[in-house]
């Protein structure tokens, strides 16, 4: 994709595209993310703007980029290939002696507001700090135009992404002539958070500390943990969830499977406007699938834009007696958020989203077949309704979810199984066992459950925020903002100064 943000139009094309690959809730986190990068942009103006020679990013002359030459292959000396790896850097409240703060990309584009706002941001004003982000290799930019062929995803790994880490790391000691005893601590939240606790636990030499937000450090196959809380927030009346929600929720999904198995599927299609016929069990998971995805988005982002659906706005919807019964009111919050994507229609076609994930282009869309790998290869995090607790269909099953990664990465079940145990003892799974990491949640956050979520140590601490969703902690702060999460925000400062006084400390005896 480049350096350069896409246009409103430009941006609309792709979430359509991803749209009619008929995976709703990629599509969501795609979203997300670039109303994420749009509300810091609008951030970072008008914050920056005061503090700038002239309008718009060129004044900005202490924002840097750039990109660096990496090994593919960190751990084989004799592959010379290489690939170039994007970077940003602020130097706007760099103080010469300060810290280095690491924002470390994940599973999508980095864009330069990864380095211009967020709380590490505001934090960094505070304490006088350079803040450095480096993209994902097979990202956005930090991609080979080959990249995404079979024989290259192989270097896509969680043990290659921390290389990478350590190779930026001598990169900005050199280019910004730092000392070697700088202080650096590393941010990251989702599977970035992952990173950022596993660079302090595999580099304790490099990194001073990290804070881990929204971190599943657990990897896990089966995780019916999600739709657990998922449960639990669509009845959790402190975000206006009601228990009179869920079971209209449980029932609705519980008719539509009734039609599936009835083989309706004619009347599915209409009735949640597909753009093709609904072609046998394959399809009809999917659709099942994308329709339990606009819950679990709603639940994973619960209020973080106003653009997006909260579980106020889908319980209002689904306890509406008014409009029907549960099944159709589960047809207009679909109806609704298609109206939503802007497209006309939605592709349940299970051979498409196949065609997707096998498309080793590099396009403006590209996130989706590496991603899925590495949760074929490391993560699993398949979400699964195998749990009797789960409100969606139970045709949404491990099974189902797992086939991907033979059709896709003829990477067979029992390999993904193994792969997964692998992580789990080569980083420690939510018990790393490191040192001066905090992690942080939300409790409505789903994925919360594979984090560690109390002190394991005086220097591995916890925070869990009551009624904040995932990465809330890590967005700029807004007098909006709920006060159980104001003052999450206040320990993590109060804790990264903490570490960097810690850092002098030890600095000055040593």
């Amino acid at each position: 994709m480049g350096a350069s943000r896409l246009s409103g139009a430009a941006l609309l094309l792709v979430l359509l595209s991803l749209a009619q690959a008929g995976k709703n809730f990629w599509l969501f986190r795609q979203y997300v993310l670039r109303l994420q990068e749009k509300h810091a942009m609008k951030e970072a103006y008008g914050r920056l703007q005061l503090l700038a020679q002239g309008p718009g990013p060129r004044a900005w002359h202490f924002l840097d980029s750039g990109s660096i030459r990496q090994p593919l292959d960190h751990f084989n000396w004799q592959d010379s290939r290489t690939f170039n790896q994007r970077f940003w850097v602020n130097r706007k409240f760099w103080q010469r002696k300060g810290p280095v703060f690491l924002y470390i990309g994940g599973e999508s584009e980095l864009m330069e507001y990864s380095v211009l706002s967020g709380h590490h941001v505001e934090m960094a004003e505070k304490y006088g700090a350079l803040v450095v982000a480096l993209e994902h290799r097979f990202y956005g930019a930090s991609i080979n135009p080959d990249g995404l062929e079979d024989h290259n995803l192989q270097f896509l790994t969680s043990q290659q992404a921390l290389t990478d880490l350590l190779s930026f790391h001598r990169f900005v000691i050199q280019k910004y002539k730092l000392a070697e005893n700088t202080t650096w601590i590393c941010f990251g939240g989702s599977y970035p958070g992952n990173l950022a606790a596993w660079f302090r636990l595999k580099y304790p030499h490099l990194v001073f500390a990290a804070v881990a937000s929204s971190a599943p450090v657990k990897a896990q196959v089966d995780f019916t943990g999600y739709d657990k809380v998922v449960a639990a927030s669509l009845s959790n009346p402190v975000i206006y969830g009601s228990k009179e929600c869920l079971a209209a929720v449980t029932e609705a999904f519980s008719t539509v499977d009734n039609l599936v198995r009835a083989r309706q599927l004619a009347k599915l299609a209409k009735d949640f406007r597909s753009c093709e016929p609904l072609e046998g069990m394959d399809d009809s998971v999917q659709l099942l699938y994308n329709l339990a995805d606009i819950f679990m988005g709603a639940v994973q982002y619960n209020g973080a834009f106003s653009f997006l659906p909260t579980v106020a706005d889908l319980c209002s919807v689904m306890t509406n007696n008014r409009t029907g019964s549960t099944y159709q009111r589960l047809v207009t919050v679909n109806d609704r958020f298609i109206k939503t994507l802007g497209g006309p229609c939605m592709d349940y076609s299970f051979a498409d989203w196949l065609k997707v994930l096998r498309d080793t282009r590099v396009t403006e869309a590209s996130m989706l077949r590496q991603w899925f790998f590495q949760t074929c290869t490391e993560f699993g995090y398949y979400q699964t309704c195998d749990d009797p607790a789960c409100p969606f269909s139970h045709l949404m099953n491990l099974t189902s979810s797992l086939s991907i990664c033979p059709q896709v990465y003829n990477i067979s079940f029992r390999r993904v199984q193994e792969a997964v145990a692998f992580t789990n003892d080569y980083y420690g799974a939510d018990h790393p066992k490191a040192s001066r990491v905090l992690f942080v949640n939300g409790d409505i956050d789903p994925w919360h459950v594979l984090s560690v979520l109390k002190n394991q140590s005086l220097s591995e601490t916890a925070i869990l925020i009551n009624g904040t969703s995932h990465c809330a902690n890590m967005f700029p702060s807004s007098p909006k903002d709920p006060l159980p999460l104001v003052q999450a925000r206040q320990q993590i400062s109060t804790q990264v100064g903490k570490w960097l006084e810690l850092a002098r400390t030890m600095h000055q005896d040593s």
